[in-house]
């Protein structure tokens, strides 16, 4: 290697370390901002239980650092979510100066399509799918049963649902990228369908709780993505690229 690719390394590696740090600092400075209102988003977050458990319920904590840790805990993970637009912006610029012109013309759009998809799945969990699995799971229990939720235990709960349908809402995305990039196309992704309903089901079962209801609303959606996803990707295919740069 020589000493001007060396150096160009070095300088590729110190730039990485700036947006990565850029990037933390982001999700720090969120958190310092809404860690006065931990207890209040908590609250924000618990409020699909609340509403469906019987009355003279209430959530209970049965460790004693719990009542600070959840609150505290479940702020980082607003901060991170929050900071994803950030995080992705420093990952573009730190890409962006090696694309062609007409690669930065795709990615921006499937840069911000995954950061509103990735918020859609959150909203969607949080106001159909934690109400409906919530409600369903405080009715079907024994009548002398006194339901009282661990608040570590339901924020869990709720964070991996969270999670699993915000990654979930990203298949139009990553199917866009994978049909740009060359690597599948529509039509073989077409003929893998019935692959891709099984598909849906397992991985639905290994994000969400262990529970039919959470993996039928998360794999239904996740096939309704796939549809989507191989409509918008007729116009990301390496043909389409191939054809425009011609004309």
């Amino acid at each position: 290697m020589s000493q001007t690719q060396h150096s160009g390394f070095i300088g590729h590696l110190i730039e990485l370390r700036n947006r990565v740090m850029k990037a933390l600092l982001s999700v720090l400075l969120i958190f310092i901002a809404l860690v006065y209102f931990a207890n209040d988003i908590y609250g924000y977050v618990a409020a699909p239980l609340i509403a469906t458990l019987p009355e003279q319920s209430t959530m209970i904590a049965t460790d004693v650092t719990a009542p600070f840790f959840a609150p505290f805990k479940l702020t980082l993970f607003v901060a991170l979510f929050g900071a994803i637009p950030i995080i992705l912006h420093q990952i573009w610029s730190f890409i962006a100066p090696g694309l062609y012109q007409h690669e930065k013309r795709m990615l921006i759009p499937v840069l911000l399509s995954s950061v509103v998809l990735f918020y859609s799945g959150i909203a969607f969990c949080y106001f159909v799918v934690l109400p409906i699995v919530l409600n369903f799971f405080t009715s079907v229990g024994p009548q002398m049963m006194t339901m009282s939720p661990d608040i570590s235990s339901y924020l869990s709960f709720a964070l991996k649902l969270f999670f699993a349908f915000g990654v979930a809402f990203e298949i139009p995305v990553a199917i866009m990228v994978l049909c740009w990039s060359g690597a599948t196309s529509v039509t073989s992704l077409k003929e893998k369908r019935p692959y891709m309903v099984v598909g849906a089901f397992v991985v639905a079962m290994f994000l969400t709780p262990p529970d039919v209801l959470s993996q039928t609303l998360l794999a239904i959606p996740m096939l309704l993505l796939f549809e989507l996803g191989l409509l918008l990707a007729k116009f990301y295919t390496k043909e389409s690229e191939q054809q425009e740069s011609e004309q």
